[in-house]
């Protein structure tokens, strides 16, 4: 089994129009210009944040709007260049060789859609899709349909599980990862159109001591929101992260099977045996 995985991790530009197709693209054209320096710079695996291809407003999609916020209008997105930049992104990570891991918009054909992570590998296929399970009370409210499971895919002998938006604050699902024996966990969060949102760093890294796995958390350009995409290790330390001004980057590091990661689940596994008998 390899014992180490380059890993990279993007900070890119989030737009929240869905209906604006130059939008579109141009979040879709800043990916696909990622993805490939990621892959210059020897990534297996690359890790995209929340809204990389759109972040939709509660505001823009509203069935009230824009003066009242209501019920999503699903049907005033731009599906047909979303799809198209999905797919061009899928086929990318296919011909460049790395895995990709992109949040997106899920359709569902008699309900809101989902909010979710697709995995993409690195033969250019989706084999799997992780959908946002603990909503906001605007998302639950207005947007999207809730996921009920948590989802975890292998690249070169790692496994690592997904989480989105909101569910950085419930250390539950990290520790359900944890009993799923993954390496790490990729949290993809948006804070397009707010700011001081350094707290989800720390929610992060206490996740990673936790449960002594690694952290890629990937968010916007966004120098209002106070974050900046990184890699943290089963200590709590960062291993790399993004440039402070909130550029767009991408930056990879290592990923490696540490003894502390074993020692800290096998220490966590034993305990809950003697407790829970």
């Amino acid at each position: 089994m390899p014992e180490v995985l380059a890993i990279s991790v993007a900070q890119s530009t989030v737009h929240q129009d869905p209906t604006d197709p130059s939008l579109l693209r141009s979040s879709g054209a800043e990916v696909r210009s990622l993805l490939k320096q990621a892959a210059a710079a020897g990534a297996r695996l690359v890790h995209f944040t929340e809204g990389a291809l759109s972040f939709p407003s509660k505001v823009i999609m509203s069935s009230l709007g824009p003066d009242e916020i209501g019920p999503s209008d699903w049907t005033k997105a731009d599906w047909k260049v979303l799809q198209e930049e999905f797919d061009s992104i899928v086929k990318l990570s296919g011909e460049l060789g790395v895995w990709t891991v992109l949040p997106s918009i899920h359709q569902l054909p008699d309900a809101r859609p989902h909010n979710s992570m697709y995995v993409v590998s690195d033969q250019g296929k989706v084999v799997a899709r992780y959908d946002e399970r603990m909503l906001s009370t605007t998302k639950i409210t207005w947007m999207y349909t809730p996921g009920s499971a948590p989802v975890t895919f292998a690249v070169d002998g790692f496994r690592f599980g997904l989480a989105l938006g909101l569910d950085v604050l419930f250390p539950e699902l990290f520790t359900e990862y944890d009993r799923l024996g993954v390496d790490g966990v990729l949290v993809s969060y948006s804070t397009a159109g707010v700011s001081h949102h350094e707290h989800i760093a720390v929610q992060a890294r206490g996740c990673a001591v936790n449960n002594t796995c690694w952290i890629s958390l990937a968010v916007p350009a966004n120098p209002e929101g106070g974050l900046q995409s990184g890699v943290i290790d089963p200590r709590g330390a960062w291993a790399i992260h993004a440039p402070t001004d909130g550029s767009p980057a991408v930056v990879t590091t290592d990923v490696r099977h540490e003894d502390v990661t074993q020692v800290g689940r096998t220490f966590r596994q034993r305990t809950r045996e003697r407790v829970n008998g």
